[in-house]
């Protein structure tokens, strides 16, 4: 539902603050409490409580507490707002809110209105994945789950804080949701969805997890093949998206499949759409059989809000409310985020199409999660993260990784005749145009709340250049009334012009979709006239979330440099400034293609992957589309060069013997004239063993230090065979800081069971024999496959 469609981690405050001392009989447990949040299980309970021992595992504590219930009080809690069950001393819940680049005001459970009215506010994750930096992205993680502790204490508490991770791939340029996921690639929206979590929930950045206990409870959204908000009226409640099992296996579902196995995250929301007919949250496949017996989740599935009712009201899945509730409890759902199982749960019961287990078994995962959060173990305050103050909030070192991040997201897109970076002692005034030079609110993007701090590219600006001067020259991004002759009156005066255009979330925000990929309105006639009338080559800064066609100023001479900086947070005044002036040596790279406005062409209903040469579908994101760009995925400029070459002795490739005997798949299963091994025949322990690394020296032939991304890819000799396979494929990336003139060795470790697959049609994993290359910048290093 509009404002209300997002929902997320979840965090150890609950919501209703009760005031008495229950003494209880043995079937109920005491809740103290004086002027501090609610818990249960504290002083007073009554012993041998099993749903209170902490030395039982958290699977048994849950089913105790479940079978106390009454059915009505089951009932109760299937929804986000859950209220108290007084009986038994469990306090009410809001299991609703945001923190997706930091803390928001979304959401039921928590708002900044209290005494704590800011949090810090990193850059949208668009911006953020542009830094292909793991190490940031666990950090920023680390820091909304900390931050969230005296949220709830002093920010009005209604429930848990959430920090999600947007695991969809966005392959649609103009669509509203293009700014939430980390990039188009699964690779890097995996990795980002792995390393948040981890971050958020209290975990090591890499390596096994040996604790069920959580700081935060991250959810993972929005599952699955979810890339349309509203276009051309067709919504995201109606949206039935036909997607391949080829598709699905090696695009949509990867990322989220990352984001259980390896980020080990307790939350996964089903999205609104339906997929080949099936609404997400109604499709026992995905949510049971992939999610919780393939993958092995461990935690809770959750509804997007209202997402249960539109099964019935809006897409006509359901015939009645009842069977709509059967259908998504049966197939694994846990809590609806809204009401409509609450309401209609107990007539479901009634006419036998569902049963009280199906209540028990969305029970149990429900509480097991409130219990890893600690919500059962008594005073919240003895717990691990029990002393989280205040002073934790706005903190220099949170606001300065919000610096960090917008800093190493920016990415140089042109910078013609060394037009960046500028010279404060050679620069003499400065003129400052465009709607996005001074509105703060615009670089927060969306799903954010209140800064810790809020200054503007203009603010800052000004405090580089005492002669700076400022026009709008458009009354917003729409640029429906604009002021071009007092824009061209400045630039010509000025010894540099830098504009700052782009979108705002008057075009990217939830529930819209773009329908076109150029500037709005007479934003391009506006900088064309600038730069024409400006004393040398302007530079323009954009702002934005989703890939613009901006050709017309790649081609422009008297364009000099372009950068885009997302929607860069709190700190994206300042980090603008300083790439600008050289104070820092910008190393981001574009996470997605940036298409020519022809692509608009291509329905954003189509969700196929793989371009179709006979209809003239030119496929979706680097890895298969086949067109002009006007950036590619990965494209990016720096204030210095960089060099990469593999490194021989440190690449080694396993010995083929493992696999000696290993046989083929018929003709007729593969791609014609292509021999291939099944994955799934090689098995985990052979994989394992054919695991090798592939080490890269990496150069700064100066003239500055820099934050640099190293990405390896993978290329196929005969990418259009038939096969399916990708163009290319990004394997591995790392982000590492080189002085100027340094060089380093950057390892990555090398699964060819994982890297090198493909998809077949029919979503199986196989390794096609023969030659494979792994590419990092303009080097190759050739692998042999064969049995």
């Amino acid at each position: 539902m509009g404002g209300r469609s997002r929902f997320s981690l979840h965090v150890a405050v609950p919501t209703l603050l009760l005031l008495q001392l229950l003494v209880a009989p043995p079937s109920r447990v005491a809740v103290v409490v004086a002027s501090d949040p609610p818990y249960t299980c504290g002083a007073g309970a009554p012993p041998n409580i099993p749903f209170c021992d902490k030395t039982l595992h958290v699977d048994r504590r849950a089913d105790d507490l479940v079978s106390r219930m009454t059915v009505e009080e089951k009932i109760s809690q299937l929804g986000d707002e859950s209220p108290a069950i007084a009986r038994l001393g469990v306090p009410a819940y809001k299991w609703w809110s945001e923190a997706l680049h930091g803390v928001a005001n979304a959401g039921r459970g928590i708002h900044l209105d209290g005494p704590l009215r800011a949090a810090t506010s990193f850059p949208q994750v668009i911006l953020t994945g542009a830094s292909f930096n793991p190490h940031l992205w666990y950090r920023i993680g680390q820091s909304s789950a900390w931050r969230r502790g005296p949220c709830t204490t002093m920010g009005r508490p209604r429930g848990s804080p959430s920090g999600p991770p947007t695991s969809t791939s966005s392959g649609t340029p103009g669509g509203a949701g293009a700014r939430r996921p980390p990039g188009e690639d699964p690779t890097v929206t995996g990795k980002y969805a792995a390393v948040f979590v981890r971050g958020v929930q209290g975990y090591a950045a890499a390596g096994a997890v040996n604790s069920t206990d959580l700081e935060a409870s991250a959810c993972c959204k929005h599952f699955t093949a979810y890339d349309l908000e509203n276009w051309k009226g067709v919504t995201r409640y109606v949206f039935d998206a036909k997607v391949t099992a080829q598709d699905l296996a090696d695009t949509y579902n990867p990322p989220f499949k990352s984001c259980v196995e390896d980020g080990h995250a307790s939350g996964i929301m089903c999205s609104y759409n339906r997929v080949n007919g099936v609404p997400t949250c109604a499709d026992y496949n995905l949510l049971s059989k992939t999610a919780r017996k393939n993958w092995g989740f461990y935690g809770y599935i959750t509804s997007d809000c209202d997402a249960v009712a539109i099964i019935h009201d809006a897409q006509g899945y359901a015939k009645t409310a009842e069977d709509a509730v059967a259908d998504v409890l049966k197939a694994g759902m846990d809590v609806n985020c809204g009401s409509y199982v609450q309401q209609h749960a107990a007539s479901a019961l009634q006419q036998g199409k569902i049963t009280e287990q199906d209540i028990n078994r969305a029970l149990h995962n429900l509480f097991t999660v409130r219990m890893r959060l600690g919500l059962f173990n008594g005073n919240p305050k003895n717990n691990k993260y029990g002393n989280i103050g205040p002073d934790q909030v706005c903190t220099p070192e949170h606001q300065n990784l919000a610096l960090e991040a917008a800093l190493d997201g920016i990415v140089l897109l042109k910078n013609d005749g060394n037009a960046l970076p500028l010279s404060k002692p050679k620069l003499s005034s400065l003129a400052v145009i465009g709607h996005n030079a001074d509105n703060a609110t615009t670089l927060l993007g969306n799903y954010f709340g209140p800064p810790c701090k809020s200054v503007t590219p203009l603010q800052v600006l000004q405090g580089y250049v005492k002669d700076t001067k400022f026009v709008a020259g458009c009354d917003s991004a729409a640029c429906t009334v604009s002021s071009i002759p007092e824009a061209v009156q400045l630039a010509s005066s000025a010894d540099t012009v830098v504009l700052f255009m782009g979108l705002d979330q008057n075009q990217e925000r939830e529930e819209v979709d773009r329908l076109d990929l150029t500037l709005p309105g007479m934003q391009q006639s506006l900088i064309t006239s600038v730069a024409n009338a400006a004393k040398k080559p302007v530079i323009l800064v954009l702002l934005c979330g989703g890939p613009v066609d901006v050709s017309f100023a790649k081609t422009n001479p008297k364009i000099g440099a372009i950068l885009w900086a997302g929607y860069p947070g709190e700190a994206g005044g300042i980090a603008i400034a300083q790439v600008l002036f050289g104070e820092h040596n910008p190393g981001g790279r574009l996470p997605v293609t940036w298409y020519p406005q022809d692509f608009t062409r291509v329905p954003m209903t189509d969700m196929r992957m793989r371009a179709d040469p006979a209809t003239g579908y030119p496929g979706r994101t680097y890895r298969f589309y086949r067109g002009p760009t006007v950036y590619p995925f990965g494209y990016g400029l720096s204030y210095t060069k960089y060099s990469h070459r593999f490194v021989t002795k440190g690449t080694k490739p396993p010995a083929m013997s493992s696999i000696a005997g290993l046989k083929a798949l018929e003709p007729a299963a593969a791609a014609s004239g292509t021999v291939s091994y099944d994955v799934e025949e090689i098995g985990s322990e052979t994989c394992d063993r054919l695991k090798f690394p592939a080490l890269v020296r990496v150069q700064n032939h100066g003239p500055m230090d820099g934050r640099h991304p190293v990405l390896l890819f993978l290329r196929w000799p005969n990418a259009t065979d038939g096969s399916g396979r990708p163009a290319s494929q990004l394997i591995g990336f790392e982000s590492v800081h080189l002085k100027a003139m340094q060089t380093a060795h950057v390892e990555f470790e090398v699964s060819p069971c994982k890297h090198f697959s493909r998809a077949r049609g029919d979503g199986k994993k196989v390794i096609d024999q023969g030659s494979h290359f792994m590419m990092v910048g303009e080097d190759e290093f050739e692998m042999s496959f064969m049995a």
